[in-house]
């Protein structure tokens, strides 16, 4: 899943689309460019596996070095150089506020009688966490962060609620970097215990039963993980260990069940398989292995003494079984729900009934079952939207999402037994989704495997080849891109553009087997999806490579990047955000997502996987003398998640190498990460700064008159 709305960072979808609110101004597209900062090459060659590669930049790995710095900051004077004079700039500024700067709120959950999340008011930088005393009662403030930063770069994220919704576990996030600390707050008499843990990154926190204390994972870089139990009062250098995970490259998380009784621990092998481990708290019984070496994913949540567990256990597109914990063992396992032609995306119980949602071509369907499998009938939504289902077991009241690219994020509080809906909460954006088109079209990759694609526009427009056109991607990790609404699509449709989603390989939209088949030495098929949708729309009439964008953030960073260096006659501009470029240096780099990453990515240091590494890593595939479009790349220190060298390093070498006159550009925040970390303020002026950078390469018509 990937749709739920959280506010600590922008879901690559909301922000790729995000930067697109262009219109017609008076700037020369093919205006002469002048040099970028100058950097050295140091050229330190390296032999790996009897193959010499030389690297012009190393020397910009290193993030504390003076020449580093100064670097940085030369390239940041060089972009607002390009861009803050452009004529479009102030206008551009005014429309991200008018659609961006309003009341808003993330996901809401229910618990005893509360609803909890998070909002950010019109001119806030920062989301605080509230709780309302049912659907009718008065916002309460939780947590305001604001005052924990005078820059607003310091945020909260939440990680667990007792179940009398009175204690939160909560972290302090500083900057965009992944770790945390752990705080406790009495939420009834409005103050915090003493009890902090150490900076780090958390999986999970979850209380005991009797709230005398949580249960927690850190995740060491290249130890093996643990399940701890902290005492409230107590040094936690001291807290006891519960659980050591069997070997580095597995995440450990841990949960409670609602009623106390039952230690779930999960142990996740990147995004191929799971082990999961049960101890009965009541009992003080040992852990027990419940899944251990099977080579599939498990996704479990309680309802009394059984799981229900979501599964591609010999079934790719996932199925549901029931697990009797007090008679575990495999045999005795039932599949309530059996696999389909759509993948299940998602399952979610709510009073005593099971929603399962499943994509059917990428847009979302839910079916209600019993808990013994008993088709109950369908959640009526309406067409080609994505939605998500949220609750607890047992209790009645659940949370109903859905939006679609011309519906605006909107909850319902749902009963289960009813099926009554009440509106919580819509997007305030006015919208007449009639005056719009969004459809699917399905396209045919370089291997014949057929792929779709979202083209998102203004009815009444045609192809006539000369149309702006927005593409993005991501293809890796299992993740599902979905339809979702955000102004800038329908910003960019207003002013005769057309934004297109390719849903390429690697992600989890046609379950295990299309998440698999962009992994590892099949990475390549993630490139060859996203050329085929550029080479579609181009061959369709749709656009020209004049007037084609793409973007990409993470891994859609790579994405982009790989299919620039293959294929740069394909693209005028590019946007590229916090990416992993450097894939055959990868497993020398501290901060990253090893091992989990390079599972998806492979791993250099192994013989046989670094020929498709080295094949496709974007970084030691730049040539010189080559038109590459012009390009922005983002990065920032604070990046614990992907290592922020790879932008500088891809950047200098990207300069130095194209000869075709358009910018390559950084920008650079020491305190931006994959996690945020800069204030709303900040992310509207950058998201300016990206839209003018787009404007001035592809150039976009007045807004149609309506």
């Amino acid at each position: 899943m990937n749709r739920l709305r959280f506010p600590l960072s922008f879901s690559p979808l909301q922000l790729l689309v995000a930067w697109f609110f262009i219109g017609a101004w008076a700037w020369p597209i093919y205006a002469q460019v002048p040099a970028p900062p100058a950097a050295r090459q140091d050229n330190v060659v390296d032999e790996i596996h009897g193959v010499k590669i030389v690297d012009p930049y190393r020397w910009l790995e290193d993030p504390d070095s003076e020449e580093t710095r100064k670097w940085e900051a030369a390239q940041n004077d060089y972009l607002h150089s390009q861009l803050d004079g452009m004529p479009m700039l102030p206008a551009i500024q005014r429309r991200v506020k008018e659609m961006l700067v309003h009341d808003t709120i993330g996901s809401p959950s229910y618990r005893n009688g509360y609803y909890f999340f998070y909002s950010r008011k019109a001119g806030q930088d920062l989301w605080s966490l509230l709780r309302r005393k049912g659907i009718s009662g008065k916002d309460e403030v939780v947590l305001d962060p604001h005052p924990l930063s005078p820059d607003h770069t310091t945020s909260i994220r939440r990680y667990s609620l007792s179940e009398d919704a009175n204690m939160l576990l909560y972290g302090v996030q500083r900057g965009g970097e992944d770790e945390t600390d752990v705080r406790v707050l009495d939420i009834g008499k409005h103050r915090d215990l003493p009890d902090v843990l150490p900076r780090a990154i958390y999986t999970s926190a979850a209380w005991s039963k009797d709230l005398k204390g949580f249960f927690y994972c850190p995740l060491p870089r290249g130890a093996a993980h643990r399940v701890y139990y902290h005492v409230l009062g107590t040094d936690p250098a001291q807290d006891r260990e519960i659980f050591v995970g069997p070997s580095p490259d597995l995440w450990i998380a841990s949960t409670v069940s609602p009623n106390g009784r039952y230690l779930l621990i999960e142990s996740w092998k990147g995004f191929t398989a799971t082990e999961l481990y049960i101890q009965d708290l009541e009992d003080h019984g040992p852990i027990r292995p419940l899944v251990t070496g099977v080579e599939a994913r498990f996704f479990a949540q309680f309802a009394d003494d059984m799981l229900i567990v979501r599964t591609n256990w010999k079934a790719p597109n996932y199925r549901v079984l029931k697990i009797d914990l007090r008679n575990p063992e495999q045999e005795k396992w039932q599949e309530i729900v059996a696999p389909g032609q759509d993948a299940i995306d998602d399952v979610t119980l709510i009073g005593h009934k099971m929603f399962v949602t499943y994509l059917h071509n990428v847009t979302s369907q839910i079916l209600i079952f019993s808990l013994e499998g008993r088709p109950l009938g369908q959640v009526q939504l309406p067409p080609a939207v994505s939605a998500d289902m949220w609750g607890r077991y047992g209790q009645d009241e659940g949370i109903l999402q859905f939006t679609s690219f011309t519906t605006p994020y909107t909850y319902f509080r749902f009963s289960a037994a009813t099926g009554k809906r009440d509106l919580l909460y819509r997007d305030p954006i006015k919208i007449d989704s009639k005056d719009y088109v969004a459809k699917q079209v399905w396209y045919s990759s370089k291997d014949g495997t057929r792929v779709p694609m979202f083209l998102v526009y203004r009815k009444g427009m045609k192809p006539d080849g000369q149309r702006p056109v927005l593409l993005y991607g991501y293809g890796g990790f299992d993740t599902s891109i979905t339809p979702g609404f955000n102004e800038a699509a329908v910003w960019w449709a207003d002013h005769g553009g057309i934004y297109a989603l390719a849903n390429i390989r690697g992600g989890g939209e046609f379950g295990e087997k299309w998440h698999l088949a962009g992994t590892l030495e099949k990475k390549q098929n993630v490139f060859d999806d996203f050329i085929a949708a550029a080479e579609w729309l181009i061959h369709n009439k749709f656009t020209n490579p004049h007037r084609l964008a793409i973007s990409g953030v993470s891994n859609g960073g790579l994405l982009v990047g790989a299919v620039t260096t293959q294929r740069p006659e394909l693209f005028r501009a590019v946007i590229c955000e916090h990416p992993d470029l450097d894939i055959v240096r990868y497993p020398q780099f501290t901060k990253n997502n090893i091992p989990r990453a390079m599972l998806e990515y492979g791993n250099a240091t192994d013989p046989e996987q670094f020929k498709f590494v080295y094949a496709y890593s974007p970084y030691q595939h730049v040539k010189a003398g080559t038109k590459y479009p012009a390009m922005l790349f983002t990065g920032g220190d604070a990046d614990t998640r992907v290592p922020p060298e790879q932008a500088r390093k891809m950047v200098a070498r990207m300069q130095a190498a194209t000869s075709s006159g358009l910018p390559i550009l950084l920008m650079y925040d020491v305190k931006a990460g994959h996690s945020g970390g800069r204030p709303f303020s900040q992310i509207v002026d950058e998201l300016s700064l990206k839209m003018a950078f787009l404007s001035w390469q592809l150039g976009l018509n007045e807004p149609a008159q309506h």
